[in-house]
């Protein structure tokens, strides 16, 4: 370890950087756009690289420009990881909390680089710093990751390279030598290397979160309408027989609730597709407003909508299905006036099949607007 190369393991971590930027990058412009911070993340290594670059230039280069402004880089660097994983979770950005520290110690590093030359200032408020942001960057994660592997991994890469950096700044103190960033001593190469180790396995826990976001949206955009974010018909029609067979097991009941809007082809044609689109939004936010977290609501197809209702009597199911009655039909501001018509069942003992259940919904459903729309039929 004696005989390592410093000035190589400088240049070759910032070449690995650049490297987990340009994955990061790719990510970036491969991934949906409602994945945020993936810029910031691939940017960060990009300019540790960059201050790596004038770290291993130090004593061929100006000491402002090898020290000051690459410790300035590194930081920086180390705080749009932190930009990014706010940007991920859609937290506002908080640009300068971090920056104005970070402009704030450059003029004490010129002073300890250029007035009073001493390597052992500069290690102590460098590790603190960096230390500082890497915990709350941690903390970041793990209150808003989910509770997953990536979340895990990443937060505790950082929680360890925070210990590291702790470990450095307690380090500084002792009476040692003087020495430079160059000093193949066991501390300071250990210090290097562990520096680049953690700084890779952090974007690799990125990239991890990253992977796992992506996931998750194709699993939503699978079981979900892409345009009401309404359950699918298929994920629908899961979710019924599901609920129908415990009902089965444990005797219990359940209610389906099929909603049509009335005379929907017609608004269609009077206002055009594009506000069809806005009333079909509409109307699903206000039917998820009344409903409580068992309850699932689907896009059976066009404008037809099915309510599935755990543990539900057909005169708690009316009661509902009267709410959203009078919900849908309320006037709405930039939007024509709508109605619905609902048809309202409750399992049977013998029904075995979903599709008997559904069945009897939409025959609820024609009775109700054979009755003149706007109302509630049974079956």
């Amino acid at each position: 370890m004696m005989g390592l190369d410093l000035r190589s393991i400088i240049v070759l971590s910032g070449i690995i950087g650049l490297l987990l930027a340009m994955v990061l990058m790719f990510l970036r412009l491969s991934y949906p756009k409602s994945i945020k911070g993936l810029g910031w993340w691939a940017a960060a290594p990009a300019v540790c690289f960059l201050s790596a670059l004038l770290f291993a230039a130090r004593g061929q280069i100006p000491d402002l420009v090898s020290v000051v402004a690459a410790n300035g880089l590194l930081l920086t660097g180390i705080a749009m990881f932190h930009f990014g994983a706010r940007h991920f979770f859609g937290l506002a950005p908080a640009y300068w909390s971090r920056m104005g520290l970070i402009l704030a110690v450059l003029p004490v590093l010129a002073w300890y680089t250029l007035a009073e030359p001493s390597f052992t200032a500069r290690v102590l408020i460098v590790s603190l710093l960096w230390a500082y942001i890497q915990m709350k960057l941690a903390v970041l994660i793990w209150r808003h990751g989910p509770e997953v592997f990536s979340t895990g991994f990443t937060v505790v890469v950082l929680l360890i390279h925070t210990g590291t950096l702790v470990l450095r700044f307690l380090t500084a103190w002792l009476p040692l030598p003087d020495e430079h960033l160059l000093d193949p001593t066991r501390v300071q190469t250990l210090y290097v290397v562990m520096n680049a180790l953690f700084t890779v396995s952090l974007g690799v826990g990125l990239i991890l979160m990253a992977g796992d976001r992506l996931r998750v949206l194709l699993e939503h955009s699978a079981s979900h309408d892409f345009l009401t974010n309404a359950l699918s018909r298929r994920t629908l029609i899961t979710a019924c027989e599901q609920e129908l067979a415990r009902c089965r097991r444990h005797g219990r009941s359940m209610a389906l609730l099929m909603l049509d809007i009335d005379l929907f082809k017609l608004i269609n044609d009077i206002h055009g597709h594009q506000m069809g689109d806005r009333i079909l939004v509409d109307v699903v936010s206000r039917i998820t407003l009344l409903l409580r977290r068992p309850d699932q609501l689907g896009r059976f197809g066009g404008e037809e909508f099915v309510v599935v209702l755990p543990e539900t009597t057909l005169e708690q199911a009316l009661i509902v299905a009267e709410r959203i009655r009078a919900a849908v039909a309320q006037p709405a501001a930039e939007l024509p006036p709508i109605t619905a018509s609902i048809g309202v069942t409750t399992n049977q003992p013998d029904d075995a099949e979903v599709d008997v259940l559904l069945a009897r919904a939409d025959q609820a459903l024609y009775k109700a607007k054979a009755e003149g729309r706007n109302c509630i039929a049974v079956v």
